[in-house]
């Protein structure tokens, strides 16, 4: 047998190849897929002990775009940095299709899952944002929620106030939402149509009894048993939706540690988000209704992505051409 040719790709290829719009839609279908039945496992973590640090891995298959793959990064280790690798394999032949480097396209991606997440749960009224974050991940939250959601007003805190201040001024350039930063947590929640964590945190960063009736809540920052962004009272007043079901055993924090506290049971997961998208399941049913999607990263976006990029790439003719051996060469 021959060597399979493979595009390789890397963050200055893939930047810039397509809008958020873009991004947002090739990830709804994605979660399309899933809802009907496309295979997804959440991610798997392997952690060193000397020095610290984690590799962590997961894939999908996406049966009607053709292409199935895994996401796979390590972080920690003594090093300052994480670094992102990411193979895509055509799903019909199995055959290798690209390997991208994957850092560029991470937080365009997980924005756009956020951007699904509140297509689906929030009310189409909603126009004002209470963020929680300052980095890059809730830079992509924002740019990705404001393609869904005709966003007026976005309140933004970070622990720091210079983080916080420096990113609202950034932001209120790039949206016509007026950006603010703001001083506290209730400050943030207050009045909020949907609330945003994009953090690091270990510990939940407002306090669930203020929600108002109607907001939706998107949490995408953490993905440990042991750690949570939204108290127990947030996942036991809302609607709950999971990015993957499975997790909810696994790494949603939130959710473990409502279910610890017996303000919650299993039960009270509604679906997965793709069911939702893919009409399986309803999302919002009133005006009234606090939901939340609990977005812990999965590789249905990281797939649904990269095989539209790879699409543009060879279109355009990016990237390099690296050869590899099937394993019947090594028989």
């Amino acid at each position: 047998m021959s060597d399979s040719t493979v595009r390789f790709l890397h963050s200055d290829d893939v930047a810039g190849l397509a809008t958020v719009e873009e991004y947002v839609a090739a990830v709804r279908d994605g979660y399309r897929q899933r809802g009907e039945g496309a295979p997804a496992k959440p991610r798997t973590s392997l952690f060193g002990g000397d020095p610290p640090g984690m590799l962590t891995g997961y894939k999908a298959i996406l049966p009607d775009a053709g292409v199935m793959g895994g996401y796979t990064y390590a972080a920690g280790f003594g090093g300052g940095d994480a670094h992102f690798v990411l193979s895509l394999f055509d799903a019909d032949s199995g055959a290798p299709l690209a390997l991208f480097d994957g850092a560029s396209l991470n937080p365009y991606k997980t924005g756009a899952t956020g951007a699904v997440g509140v297509d689906a749960l929030a009310r189409t009224d909603a126009e004002t944002v209470g963020l929680f974050g300052s980095g890059p991940q809730a830079r992509g939250q924002l740019r990705a929620v404001a393609t869904v959601r005709d966003l007026s007003r976005v309140n933004v805190y970070s622990p720091t106030a210079d983080h916080r201040e420096r990113f609202a001024a950034a932001t209120n350039a790039e949206l016509d939402a007026t950006v603010g930063a703001v001083a506290s947590p209730t400050a943030a929640v207050e009045g909020a149509d949907i609330v945003i964590t994009a953090t690091d945190a270990a510990d939940p960063v407002f306090d669930g009894d203020r929600l108002e009736p109607g907001t939706h809540v998107t949490a995408m920052g953490q993905y440990h048993p042991e750690k949570r962004e939204v108290d127990a009272t947030t996942v036991e007043r809302a609607t709950y939706v999971p990015d993957l079901r499975a997790r909810i055993q696994q790494d949603a924090g939130a959710f473990i540690a409502a279910r610890e506290a017996g303000a919650v049971d299993d039960d009270h997961v509604h679906a997965e988000l793709g069911e939702v998208v893919a009409g399986e399941a309803p999302g919002r049913t009133d005006s009234e209704e606090i939901t939340l999607f609990d977005s812990g990263g999965t590789a249905i976006e990281t797939v649904a992505a990269a095989g539209m990029l790879y699409d543009r790439a060879v279109e355009d003719d990016l990237g390099e051409e690296i050869r590899f051996s099937p394993a019947s060469d090594a028989m």
